[in-house]
């Protein structure tokens, strides 16, 4: 072991024998996740916020790939068997599947960095101008202030696109005061650096920003020592829901990619892609039904969340078209599995997965909507000549058939049915049934880890396969900050600590429909909670489905043990849906509950109606 870890401290620029690769006319296959081999043996094992380039310049048949500030996997220690988080390691590869490690892009941070500052979410873009290669990044402490929040955007030059890499003395973004904030280290993230385009003249847009503040824009200049942004910027989205940002253009849009919730949560980890596009490449970005990214209700349309198979938590993608056009998008994922490095339970362990990118009626999906594949797959033509064996095929959704008049509930008379009791009984003047619609008073109270006060009202629930909906109305502000976490919705309960809920929440400033899953017992150290993000709500009543399948078989393997498989969807009208993510859980959740909960001001929830239904024949989305 000790040799090993020696070999990979030597590791600085040194380049391996390119990896076999296939013909360019027959390219290969691969099956996530990508396994970069080492000079000295093994594989990188993480490769958080993965960002892919094409070679620039004639000749160049290599495409090249950079990863955060990160251990290469779990036996890149020192000499006293501490993890090393290296400073941007850089890969390469003729077939964009099989990865050499060629070192790391730095071996130091920039003179305006803190000592212990990361360098994050690398960008490289070529200048055909200055004939060089720049190297955006995130500087999470710089020493512009005693804050250690104070995060910039770095910039690096090269001639090659391995470096080696010049710092340029200035920071292209310095750190942004959060003015609304009166604690003096409130600062805005500024994380996340996307130029638009892979190679440039002088002058492109830079995107940058994440879940403080939101992400924003400026105008770049490119020169011959670095990059200076214009003092304008301009905001992309609203704060508290997106970061990760990846631009491109196609047949006149420019689409917005941003990843959504905690990347980092180990097993529970429900990070998400999504997309909006504008005419313009400062925006407005718009989703497929219309809804900015910039409103309360923010808009956003899935590009990939999990789909109930290992994989969980996918996001921090990039986007590349391969030689024979098809597009393709490199991201990181959590193997639910093997989510932590070893011997550092809670440090989540990220690996880069290859999937290709289709566009359905103008909006980017992972594979047709399949999402994260988990199987042998035909690879990218990644040379000239070559012609990918990838064929699309669309993947279905989850539709009702009628409901089940027995197991559903309209609410049209002035009592609740006999089906229905409670989890822990609230006072009869909190909820009321009249004028066709179940009301309950938001309580201040929550179902959320060891904090369980919440009052639940619950039914039995179908045996077999079923899909549920509710329609439900939330009377907090349509804007403002702050009504945390104020929400209403739907969960499938088995306890109070085994559950699936699809809520209507408040968060900060923004409306969204959070889609969560809690468990118990886990592993020592393993979290218990995890969530996700689907569609906008309404200003008005918000629709949300759940979709309940039985696994069995492969399917159940392909999650872990997990017995039973929970697909959201969401709408604002009842007609046009958006699907989210899937999460599995292992208990039995023999009851359907509603629930309002949270805090920051005297609400009322509205429910309209409970509905069961079969679900119509159809294959999986997975």
């Amino acid at each position: 072991m000790g040799t090993r870890y020696l070999a990979l401290l030597l590791l600085t620029l040194c380049v391996a024998p390119p990896a076999p690769a296939a013909s360019p006319k027959s390219p290969g296959t691969y099956t996530n996740p990508l396994k970069p081999r080492l000079p000295a043996g093994g594989v990188i094992e993480s490769c958080a916020d993965p960002m892919v380039l094409r070679g620039q310049e004639p000749g160049d048949a290599y495409w090249y790939m950079y990863c955060t500030t990160d251990p290469l996997n779990d036996a890149d220690r020192d000499a006293e068997g501490k993890l090393v988080f290296r400073k941007i390691p850089q890969l390469r590869s003729l077939d964009a599947i099989n990865w050499e490690y060629v070192g790391d892009a730095f071996q130091s941070v920039p003179a305006y960095a803190a000592s212990n500052a990361g360098l994050w979410a690398p960008e490289v873009v070529y200048s055909s101008a200055h004939k060089k290669y720049y190297l955006f990044f995130a500087v999470t402490d710089t020493t512009a202030t005693t804050c250690t929040t104070d995060s910039a955007i770095g910039v690096a030059t090269s001639d090659k696109p391995t470096g080696p890499w010049k710092f340029s003395d200035a920071m292209v973004v310095g750190p942004r005061k959060d003015t609304s904030n009166q604690d003096p280290c409130a600062f805005f993230w500024t994380y996340d650096p996307d130029v638009l385009g892979d190679s440039v003249g002088t002058d492109s847009v830079l995107y940058y920003g994440s879940y403080s503040g939101g992400i924003f824009a400026r105008k770049v200049t490119l020169t011959a020592e670095g990059a200076t942004a214009g003092a304008e910027e301009t905001r992309i989205t609203i704060g508290n829901r997106y970061e990760g940002a990846n631009v491109v253009s196609r047949d006149g849009h420019y689409y917005l990619f941003v990843s959504a919730t905690n990347c980092c949560n180990g097993a529970l980890t429900g990070y998400s892609v999504f997309a909006g596009r504008a005419t313009q490449p400062l925006g407005p970005f718009v989703d497929r039904e219309g809804h900015s990214l910039l409103d309360a209700q923010v808009g956003g349309t899935p590009v990939i969340s999990m789909n109930g198979n290992r994989w969980v938590g996918p996001g921090h993608n990039t986007v590349f078209q391969d030689a024979a056009g098809q597009w393709w998008t490199i991201y990181h994922a959590v193997d639910r599995a093997d989510p932590f490095f070893e011997r550092a339970t809670g440090f989540t362990k990220r690996p880069a997965l290859l999937d290709p990118l289709d566009w359905v009626d103008g909006w980017p999906t992972v594979r047709g909507g399949a999402w994260a594949s988990d199987g042998k797959q035909p690879g990218p033509a990644a040379r000239e000549g070559g012609k990918s064996r990838y064929r699309p095929k669309l993947a279905q959704p989850h539709l009702p058939r009628e409901p089940v008049a027995a197991a559903s509930d309209l609410f049209d008379g002035d009592a609740l049915g006999a089906s229905w009791s409670w989890v822990r009984p609230p006072d009869a003047s909190t909820y009321s049934v009249a004028e066709g619609a179940l009301r309950l008073r938001v309580q201040k109270a929550d179902l959320f880890l060891d904090n369980n006060t919440a009052s639940l009202l619950t039914r039995p629930a179908p045996q077999g396969d079923y899909v549920i909906e509710t329609r439900v109305r939330l009377d907090v502000p349509d804007e403002g900050c702050c009504f945390n976490h104020a929400q209403a919705g739907l969960v499938l309960y088995g306890d109070d600590d085994n559950y699936i809920k699809l809520m209507n929440t408040s968060m900060w400033e923004t409306r969204q429909t959070e889609f969560s899953k809690e468990l118990k017992p886990v592993p020592a150290g393993w979290g218990r909670y995890g969530n996700t993000v689907v569609g906008p709500p309404s200003k008005d009543w918000t629709y949300l489905r759940i979709a309940v399948e039985r696994l069995t078989g492969e399917a159940r393997r392909a999650a872990g043990g997990d017995t039973t498989a929970y697909t959201a969807y969401t709408s604002q009208n009842g007609t046009d849906w958006v699907r989210g993510g899937t999460w599995t859980h292992a208990s039995p959740l023999p009851r359907i509950a509603l629930v309002a909960m949270g805090g920051g001001g005297d609400f009322t929830a509205e429910f309209d109606y409970v509905r069961v239904h079969a679900p119509r024949a159809g294959k999986r989305t997975r």
